[in-house]
């Protein structure tokens, strides 16, 4: 186990590496002047060249390069064109709002977080409970409602589930507030009412297509050998499918749901704006608009940290819920 988790956290240093360098490349190295866009539309040309300078952008690419990787993990003197500094370990400066990429992110990621989370937890507990229980009832009604909830959920996009959501129980009904953000620690319930239209909209939608799934694989699993085998033994239905059968059939329901999970992290924009939420994929999009390069950047980077992690942990759990697994 420990020279697997060895392995995998240096393959993972070396995909981030690889991250770092193909978005610096993208962005710095093409022809083309990045400050232009990087700067405010009120940049003089003074202030442009001054940009340059903090940047490096007069050093060969491979100093540049070395200097953007010194500021992630130590800092670099950067923002004095704007009144700021970026002398701690960040992801780079951003001259349109003024501020370090990391304190942008520190303000916009709780609130991503906030709503992926437990979704999550949401979308994977009712999806693939249902999908299990579908399997398990083959030919019944119960198995005909939830291939109907599946494929009306696979159906529909979120931006129209979350309209309907808040017409029906904000505007409507006036049961739960408009969506908002309050911190976890400064008020529970607050924060609770405030994002549960955004859990619902896509638990709603993960659930559905995580039942087909998981209906399907459990189905494949139920007609294996050692299924088989386990009720030949006379063990109890629970043993059987619960012990056995389902520990199998999610397997590769967690492959899914990592890479799901780790893309849903590094942005939901569609989310954030059906709910009027100010997190990191909203974040992202403006700052795509706005030419704001090193926010853009820093997010590419942070997206592919969440991809790696959630790959990782997948790759544990695989031991921990199937027997036959083995890691080296």
């Amino acid at each position: 186990m420990f020279r697997f988790v060895v392995k995998r956290l240096l393959s993972a240093v070396l995909v981030l590496f690889a991250v770092t360098m193909l978005s610096f490349l993208m962005f710095f190295a093409l022809p083309g002047d990045p400050v232009s866009g990087m700067c405010p539309k009120n940049c003089t040309a003074e202030r442009l060249e001054r940009v340059r300078v903090e940047l490096g952008l007069r050093e060969p690419k491979l100093v540049q390069y070395a200097g953007y990787v010194k500021g992630i993990f130590v800092g670099r003197d950067l923002g004095t064109a704007q009144g700021g500094h970026c002398d701690a370990p960040c992801l780079g400066f951003s001259y349109v709002r003024s501020e370090a990429v990391t304190d942008t992110f520190k303000r916009v990621l709780p609130v991503t977080l906030s709503i992926v989370i437990p979704a999550a937890v949401l979308w994977l507990v009712l999806g693939v409970g249902l999908g299990m229980i579908s399997a398990l009832r083959r030919g019944t009604l119960l198995d005909r409602l939830a291939v109907g909830f599946a494929l009306t959920g696979a159906s529909l996009q979120l931006y129209f589930v979350g309209a309907v959501l808040l017409l029906v129980f904000t505007y409507t009904l006036r049961w739960i507030p408009v969506p908002h953000y309050t911190p976890l620690l400064e008020d529970p319930l607050d924060w609770a009412s405030g994002l549960v239209l955004a859990w619902m909209a896509l638990a709603f939608l993960f659930s559905a297509i995580y039942a087909r799934l998981s209906r399907a694989q459990m189905l494949e699993t139920l007609s294996e050998d050692f299924v088989r085998t386990a009720r030949a033994k006379g063990l109890s239905s629970w043993q059987v499918h619960g012990r056995h059968a389902l520990r199998a059939a999610i397997t590769p329901l967690v492959t899914i749901a990592g890479l799901d999970v780790g893309s849903a992290l590094g942005g939901t924009f569609i989310t954030e704006t059906t709910f009027g939420l100010q997190g990191l994929g909203r974040t992202t999009v403006d700052a795509v608009h706005g030419g704001d390069l090193p926010t853009v950047m820093g997010t590419v980077i942070l997206a592919s940290v969440f991809v790696v992690v959630a790959n990782i942990v997948v790759d544990l759990l695989y031991a921990v819920i199937d027997p036959r697994v083995r890691l080296r």
